[in-house]
């Protein structure tokens, strides 16, 4: 009777731990990794991306300091061009293709909005040959960067927005030893008000400067206001794993209150929570390894907003005000666009608070030093895959007293196993006795039950850290290793590497002493087969 509580107590204890992970991982903004619920409908191929803002063309943006009858940002993010009142002549609409050396971009001269981004260092993962497309504008994907003016003029008409047609001039190409290359969007008269957008695109960077010159040419003042915004489907990227999860979706960024990550499940239930104003931060569209963000400078007050926009569309931006402007005055604001990988550096060098988007889970305060160590460790190596193993090594060296430690109280317990093996045969009918005796043995043996539990709990954290630095890092990405290993970031395709490391668990299980109790003894080999069957599909 004893044995069987035992038992029934081992069990609890492993599903607790296996809960405690899957509430981490949705803490975390993830999926849970052992009880995922349904999964979220692809609705890309039933709903078609064309007529998108239909259903909350009168959506407010929560924004404390527009005026009252500029509460609405243009929803409509895909609809077919439109020319408003006072443009004159419909100008022709045209998709642009810029190229420089990081990236292919397509414009839209509706708005000048940016509707493709094809990173060319970083491949496909469906198709190899192919480049990573992150901003899309296809059946299969929405993902756009859209900016705009919102607010009326005095005769009630609307300011240039992203449906605005404009007129795009400048280079689309990057020259050979030219460092920069300068688009420049601009629009007709809307409401006695022009745009003018210029981009600015530097080489070797995936950041591009984005300037809005507001001129008032008409007869009355206005006081328009500035948004940005990223537009995304609510589905997962290609390739996303159903065995590990990581955040796909709208993040807000303050000094204040930090990253806050906000689910598409809680846009659809009108249960977001992030800072809604502040004079710093930034909003992002995060995802496995790549991202977009608008940034805009310190000390320019900005309204965040996230929001649904259409069917799985979803948006999120910052709204920021301009002075009024007087008949012929005219003002620019600047905001920078980010689109492309999760490199740390240039994350951060772009902005401190940009780091937050490379989700380390729980213990990024150790995360950050081994993702340090490990890149100090590549810089020798030039292999990000021998840079894992001579980080492990490392990690081992640091832990030896520790684990020496836990290995020589498991030498202990191995040794005086037959004497409790023993005593609980021979006492099998008194529970009590038999605990007060082998407390006895323990003091007499000068062993500690727990002795070789305490140092393996220590570095729990340390190589839980480790984790979501090799998941999160977008240089695991198509890097080789060694042989057959072409790609870090998926999963060994002849699954060796999965099967050496069940068989090294399997003997490391064989060599540490067996619990007495017979079905603790066969749970100890349980648990070792049923982790290595999910890491055969493990990176």
């Amino acid at each position: 009777m004893n044995d069987i509580r035992r038992t029934i107590l081992w069990v609890i204890f492993v599903l607790s731990l296996v809960l405690l992970w899957d509430q981490w991982q949705i803490h975390n903004g993830s999926k849970p990794t052992f009880f995922p619920g349904p999964p979220k409908q692809d609705q890309s191929t039933t709903a078609s991306p064309t007529p998108v803002g239909a259903a909350s063309a009168g959506a407010s943006v929560p924004s404390a300091s527009k005026p009252a009858n500029t509460a609405q940002v243009p929803t409509s993010a895909t609809a077919a061009p439109s020319v408003s009142a006072g443009e004159g002549p419909a100008a022709k609409r045209e998709l642009v293709t810029v190229n420089t050396d990081l990236m292919r971009m397509t414009f839209d001269t509706e708005g000048g909005s940016l509707v493709r981004a094809e990173l060319l260092r970083h491949k496909d993962l469906a198709d190899p040959t192919k480049t990573l497309t992150l901003l899309d504008q296809s059946n299969a994907r929405v993902y756009l960067a859209q900016t705009g003016l919102i607010g009326t003029s005095s005769s009630n008409q609307p300011l240039p927005n992203h449906k605005t047609i404009m007129t795009m001039s400048g280079e689309r190409q990057l020259k050979d030893g030219v460092n920069e290359l300068v688009v420049r969007f601009e629009s007709a008269e809307v409401g006695g008000v022009k745009l003018i957008k210029t981009y600015t695109i530097r080489r070797g960077a995936y950041d591009m400067l984005v300037r809005h010159e507001v001129h008032n040419v008409g007869s009355e003042s206005v006081t328009p206001q500035i948004y940005v915004q990223l537009v995304r489907d609510g589905n997962k990227p290609d390739g996303d794993s159903a065995f590990y999860s990581t955040f796909t979706g709208p993040a807000v960024y303050t000094e204040a209150k930090k990253y806050q990550k906000v689910e598409f499940s809680e846009i659809e239930k009108n249960k977001t929570e992030y800072e809604k104003s502040s004079s710093n931060g930034y909003v992002a569209l995060a995802q496995h390894y790549f991202t977009s963000a608008w940034l805009m400078a310190e000390g320019i007050k900005r309204d965040f907003f996230v929001r649904k926009v259409d069917t799985n569309l979803y948006s999120v931006g910052m709204i920021a005000p301009l002075d009024t402007l007087n008949p012929g005055a005219k003002k620019s604001l600047d905001a920078k666009l980010f689109v492309g990988p999760q490199e740390e550096n240039t994350l951060e060098a772009l902005d401190p608070g940009m780091v937050y988007i490379k989700d380390y889970g729980l213990f990024a305060i150790l995360a950050k030093p081994l993702y340090w160590l490990m890149e100090q460790l590549h810089r020798i190596l030039q292999n990000w895959g021998w840079s894992i193993v001579a980080l492990v090594v490392l990690l081992k060296i640091a832990f030896y007293w520790l684990n020496a430690k836990a290995y020589a109280s498991m030498a202990k317990m191995k040794a005086i196993n037959p004497k409790v093996m023993a005593l609980r045969e021979r006492h099998k009918d008194n529970p009590q006795q038999m605990q007060q005796e082998m407390m006895r043995i323990y003091r007499e043996e000068k062993v500690n039950p727990l002795g070789s539990c305490f140092p393996i709990m220590i570095q729990i954290p340390v190589f839980i850290a480790l984790y979501w630095v090799l998941l999160s890092s977008v240089e695991m990405r198509n890097a080789p290793w060694a042989l057959w290993i072409k790609d870090l970031s998926a999963p060994d395709p002849y699954y060796l590497l999965p099967l050496l490391m069940t068989a090294t668990t399997m003997l490391q299980t064989s060599l540490n002493p067996a619990p007495p109790d017979p079905l603790q003894a066969k749970l100890m080999w349980y648990m070792p087969l049923a982790f290595s069957v999910m890491f055969f599909f493990f990176p």
